[in-house]
């Protein structure tokens, strides 16, 4: 069986599917439609409003000065507050979401089949990841159904309504698949094109959120695809959300087949299903209906249906079921690049089987399915025997190769000597300790309950919080000072007539909200490194665990330059404290560092703020917009010769350790270092 007949087979089941559910789901359908007949805009629970106009205003999608506007006239209860707020979402669109949804256009792409010596448009997909795809299972059921696949991107008309000519992408299913009939996704990676970048770093992907609140019953979506395999097409506003399932949505909006795979946004742009298949009308036996009221043949082609509605799959369910799979850490690695809110970092870090330590009950140590990854050291000789160049990660690089990290660093640290007149390092050159996957295994081990990937809070600031009471305390210290750093305003500003924001956000995440909105790094990504900050400083055992392993891949002798990043800045501070009497630490660059914090610098092994003896000399480099540097620079508070650089990264890298080493002056200064 071609790869077309086996898609049309499996998309019919999908539709007959579709059917069933939206049959089953006639009663909750026209409750909706009579409410909205009553003037109920958005007939969704109290605590789904909630959500959503938690999210909307944590995000500034609604500006709060139109939020208190729209509310402030009479005394409102808290879900008709909800709504109004919703409405100013749902009539008031920024000249951005124009833009913001040419951009989401370029994630999407055609997917094609070769058979027959033919080129058959079958369906469509989404970058959700510097290099992976999502489309439905029943257009890539299986890795050998991919192989026979490609994709074009820019697949379209230009500005001017003339063919542009697409950029042809093969897929790469060996380097990893995955899919589910039930919830018909497939996840391939995409193979990079001639360029050698991965596909995300040109076409732009879609940072998708497990998280609740992206979308109400009654607000709108968008739909971008290739209908009937056509150039991209979309479906903007003009559609509403029916019905809300706890794996699917239901929703009006003009689509044809081509469109399975395609992304359903909302109004600020963010991929809230997958889209799978078109509803078709019914009769009391079940069978599909054309638009003439007889049955429908499969002869008689797709456009002859009576299409009532449209499916999606949730995307919250299609990443807790990612989330949940047996994988390896090799094979998780692609999943860690899906950004903070997908939950793949937390899944590893927490959910996996083999993070699972025996019970304190039970004799003997800890029982691990995988190996803990080491670091590296590097080749005899570097840098003619007697200096040492030190690469020291932060958080987030749990089941990720050591190795790969260190071409990482290095390729960022070569752009900048190069940009420096400076000669290039071999990464073979340099020591790289590895701590990832220690951390996750001791934070999992010396917290007291086990924590699930998605909690009903649906905000960042609760479900990532430490669970240990000194741990949490210090969280909440630590998000706290960053927010007084950058200018908060103090809560009993922040409450207006009538306005209850202590009902809409708790504090923690009001204070991840304002620290989101002013720089460029969302509030996940944000509370992910302050939460393992604090778990590492709060708790002895975990300090230990992580320098023992530290210790493992550093020089014990000779002149080092250390290169730090995040997280890594706080434990190459304690790691001085312990590093070899033979060490002699010539120079130390800090990128990206909480050590400008009161709350962090004086639990330093050392206390703080006072430069380490050993350090000859000082680099601290930050970017205005990281929230992680909130405390840079940090000659502010630490003295004795510190010089502090700031750079500008590029937006969505504010955070990033290759963008900061890039830059020509950071890479000067560890590049002079190395020379003597």
């Amino acid at each position: 069986m071609g790869a077309t007949d086996r898609s049309r087979e499996e998309r019919e089941r999908q539709i007959e599917a579709a059917a069933a559910r939206y049959d089953e789901t006639s009663d909750e359908r026209h409750a909706v439609e009579q409410q909205q007949d009553a003037g109920i805009t958005f007939p969704d629970s109290p605590q789904a409003l909630a959500a959503r106009a938690a999210r909307l205003l944590d995000r500034q999608a609604v500006p709060a000065a139109l939020a208190v506007e729209a509310i402030r006239g009479e005394p409102l209860a808290a879900p008709a507050a909800y709504e109004r707020i919703l409405g100013v979402s749902k009539e008031l669109q920024a000249w951005s979401f124009l833009p913001r949804g040419a951009r989401a256009a370029r994630t999407v792409a055609r997917v094609s089949t070769r058979e027959n010596g033919r080129e058959l448009p079958i369906g469509t997909g989404f970058l959700v990841s510097p290099s992976l795809l999502m489309t439905n299972h029943h257009v890539l059921p299986d890795a050998e159904a991919a192989r026979q696949c490609f994709l074009e991107f820019d697949a379209q008309v230009t500005v001017d309504n003339t063919p542009q000519p697409p950029t042809r992408l093969e897929l790469d299913p060996d380097g990893f698949f995955t899919a589910d009939e039930r919830l018909d996704f497939a996840l391939v990676l995409v193979a990079p094109g001639p360029d050698r970048r991965p596909p995300g770093e040109t076409f732009g992907w879609n940072r998708l959120s497990a998280q609740l609140g992206k979308l109400v019953i009654g607000e709108p979506v968008n739909v971008i695809g290739h209908p009937m395999g056509q150039l991209k097409e979309i479906a903007v506003r003009d559609n509403m959300l029916q019905v809300r399932l706890d794996d699917f949505l239901h929703y009006k909006t003009d689509t044809e087949p081509g469109n399975s795979g395609s992304p359903v946004f909302n109004d600020q742009w963010e991929v809230v299903a997958l889209h799978h298949s078109g509803v078709p009308r019914t009769d009391d036996r079940g069978r599909v209906l054309r638009r003439d009221g007889q049955t429908w043949r499969p002869g008689d082609g797709d456009d002859a249906i009576d299409w009532v509605a449209n499916e999606g799959v949730r995307i919250s369910s299609i990443l807790k079921h990612i989330a949940a799979l047996p994988l390896t850490p090799r094979q998780r690695e692609p999943l860690a690049e899906m950004g903070p809110e997908s939950g793949m970092a937390a899944a590893q870090a927490v959910v996996a089987p083999a993070a699972a330590p025996v019970p304190a009950a039970a004799p003997g140590p800890a029982v691990e399915r995988t190996p803990i990854l080491t670091g590296l050291r590097a080749r005899a000789g570097a840098f003619g025997g007697r200096r040492h160049l030190v690469f020291l990660h932060g958080r987030s690089q749990e089941g990720k190769d050591p190795e790969r990290l260190r071409r990482e660093w290095a390729a960022g640290l070569n752009q900048g000597l190069v940009r420096a007149g400076l000669a290039p390092v071999d990464p073979q050159d340099v020591w790289f300790p590895y701590y990832g996957d220690r951390l996750v295994r001791s934070l999992a081990a010396h917290e007291a309950v086990p924590r699930m990937v998605e909690a009903p809070a649906a905000t960042a600031a609760e479900v990532v919080a430490p669970i240990s009471p000194g741990a949490h305390a210090l969280y909440e210290q630590i998000i706290g000072e960053a927010a007084v750093k950058w200018d908060m305003p103090e809560e009993r500003h922040l409450a207006t007539e009538r306005f209850g924001w202590g009902d809409v956000v708790g504090a923690l995440q009001r204070r991840l909200g304002w620290l989101a909105a002013r720089s460029d790094l969302d509030a996940w990504a944000i509370a992910l490194i302050f939460r393992d900050v604090a778990a590492y400083l709060d708790d002895t055992a975990v300090r230990d665990d992580v320098l023992d392993c530290v210790l493992d891949s550093v020089p014990d002798s000779g002149e080092v330059v250390l290169v730090s990043h995040s997280l890594g800045t706080v434990v190459g501070m304690d790691l001085l404290t312990r590093l070899s009497p033979g060490v002699n630490l010539v120079h130390l660059t800090t990128a990206g560092s909480p050590l400008g914090m009161d709350s962090v610098y004086n639990r330093l092994l050392a206390g703080g703020p006072k430069r380490p003896e050993k350090v000859a000399d000082w680099l601290n480099v930050w970017c205005p917009t990281d929230a992680v540097a909130i405390g840079c620079p940090l000659a502010d508070d630490w003295a004795d010769g510190l010089a502090d650089l700031a750079v500008v990264n590029a937006r969505d890298r504010a955070h990033s350790i290759v963008e900061y080493l890039s830059h020509a002056e950071v890479a000067r200064s560890v590049g002079s270092h190395l020379v003597g």
